[in-house]
Parts: structure tokens; sequence; C-alpha cells
């Protein structure tokens, strides 16, 4: 089996790749895991039909045009195709309808797993909160409290007073420097993340999506023309 992840960034792939192979594990199931991290999420083309601009480089810019391609690569073969994204200031369920839509029009043929975390990819980070204190024992536990699942509160914000004595200064700061700090803390607490005890929603409804995939890898999709 093959799993192709395409993230918007480097630090939520990291986040996911390492929680995908623990979620294999857990199930029995052996695949190939590929990294495709982008430069951000970007935006849907207006024709999605249209062949992407020469340097696009975001997530959804390409996504269209990557999901043709790898359907008519691994049309009908056991490859799970995993969008990974933040939801930002977008509504999560909506945007993971939305992403769905686009996978199953032109990628009708593969099986695809949306993973939206609520905000930011921090989220899924702080729905664990054992992985914060293994990762960080000297973190402020009051913030951890504080803190409610899945709000949109600035979640990178809450895990940044979490766990950095610095935390007014990088909040200060901000993108596109806060990128590499991000970066750091998903490479620290991802190791210590445990699928199975994670409280995020949106976690949770990414790891039941896989776990179905996982059992059921070759789609059965009525498909449709692009």
């Amino acid at each position: 089996m093959l799993i192709e992840i395409l993230s918007e960034d480097k630090s939520g792939a990291v986040v996911v790749e390492r929680q995908v192979e623990r979620i294999c594990e857990a199930e029995g199931a052996k695949a190939q895991i590929n990294v495709r991290p982008h430069r951000g999420c970007g935006s849907l083309p207006k024709d999605p039909k249209a062949k992407p601009p020469k340097f696009a480089s975001s997530l959804l810019d390409l996504l269209p045009a990557k999901l043709r391609a790898y359907n008519n690569v691994y049309r009908g073969t056991e490859v799970i195709l995993l969008i990974i994204m933040d939801s930002d200031n977008n509504d999560p369920e909506a945007l993971r309808k939305e992403l769905y839509d686009v996978a199953r029009t032109y990628a009708p043929d593969i099986r695809s797993v949306v993973g939206v975390s609520t905000e930011e990819i921090e989220a899924w980070m702080l729905g664990d909160r054992e992985a914060v204190i293994e990762a960080y024992p000297g973190c402020n536990r009051k913030v951890l409290d504080s803190y409610e699942q899945d709000s949109v509160c600035g979640t990178w914000e809450v895990l940044c007073c979490a766990i950095s004595e610095n935390a007014d200064k990088l909040i200060d700061i901000g993108y596109p420097a806060i990128g590499h700090y991000k970066a750091r803390w998903a490479e620290d607490i991802s190791k210590y993340m445990q699928p199975q005890r994670n409280v995020s929603p949106s976690f949770k409804t990414f790891r039941m999506a896989l776990v179905t995939a996982l059992k059921n890898p070759v789609p059965i999709y009525r498909k449709r023309s692009f």
C-alpha cells in the first residue's frame, strides 16, 4: 500500500507523517508513506481544468492538477491520498466537504482522505496534552488548562505561551519568522504524540477516515467528467 500526504507546509507534514505511521501500525497496515509539503495553502484555481501557473507552489493552487495526475497513475490501486490543511479562518466542515468534492471530481478512482485541523495544526498537537508535557516538561500547565480544544483562539499563540519563555516576543514577531519555531515545536511534540489518546475532534475525524480507508483502500466512486 502507498500513502501520499499532501500538506500545506513542513511543520504540519512532520506531525501528520508520524501520526499516520502510528495509525498504520495500530491497524496492522503496511504502507510506504510519502510526504509532499507545499508552500502554504493558496486557493483553488478559478479554472480547475487549466494547467497551473509555472511557479505555483501552494497546495490548493496545485491540487486539481495533482489529483488528475495521481488518478492517471494510480487508479484502481491500493493508494491512499491524504490532503491535510489548516482551516485558518474558514469553517472546518465546509472546507472539508469542499476538498472531498474536489478529490472525488478529479481523482475518482483512488481513495482520498481529507484532514482539516481546526484553525491550525497546533490544535492537533494540543489535543495530546501528554505529548506536549513530555516534549516540554517545564511547560505552563495553566495555559494548557485554559485552552478549549479546537477553539478558534489563536492556537499557535496558545501553544507558544505554554512552552516558550519568550512567548510575548515571539508573538510580537509573528510571521514569517515564527515558522522556524512552529517547525521545531512540531518536531519535538510529534515524537510523543499517540493517535488513540488525542482528544481533538478534528483529529479524531481524520483518524476515523484514515482507518476506514486502510480497511478499504480501493474506492468505488462514480467517475465524473473533468
